[in-house]
């Protein structure tokens, strides 16, 4: 079965790109999810607007997301929440939560692209991964403190 992916999946490609899957993996999983629609000859503008789209939010080249990776990678990411006597957050930290965070570090990261093993729902230091290129990914220490 061919499907237009129209968003990352780890292992299968970019948004835009036309794959070849098992007919259950793509009835099953990636249409219902919409992490995929199904490949018709009309799709082709369908792809190229997903393609426009992602080569606007993209970082432009290797280099660059070089750079971005350093400027995350250098010090740590601070984020303040409401949290309780004991440390336990009201809550939990979401990922525009982080987007933010990140944002007032200076740079500018997509929420699809952000990578967190486990929910955080405490205070302290906790790594998560950021997909900055397909070639490059920056590994960026989050600071999550109490709110005053």
């Amino acid at each position: 079965m061919k499907v237009i992916l129209t968003q990352q999946v780890a292992g299968l490609g970019e948004p835009g790109d036309v794959v070849d899957v098992k007919d259950g993996y793509g009835r099953n999983f990636l249409v219902p999810n919409r992490l995929a629609t199904q490949w018709t000859k009309g799709g082709e503008k369908q792809v190229q607007q997903i393609r426009r789209a992602r080569n606007a939010r993209d970082v432009r080249d290797v280099d660059h997301a070089l750079e971005v990776k350093s400027a995350l990678e250098n010090g740590k990411v601070r984020l303040k929440v409401r949290a309780g006597e004991q440390g336990r957050l009201f809550g939990s930290v979401t990922l525009n939560d982080i987007v933010e965070a990140i944002a007032a570090k200076g740079a500018k990261v997509d929420k699809r692209r952000i990578h967190v093993g486990s929910p955080i729902k405490t205070l302290g230091e906790h790594i998560i991964t950021v997909s900055i290129h397909p070639q490059v990914n920056a590994t960026v220490t989050l600071e999550v403190v109490p709110a005053k």
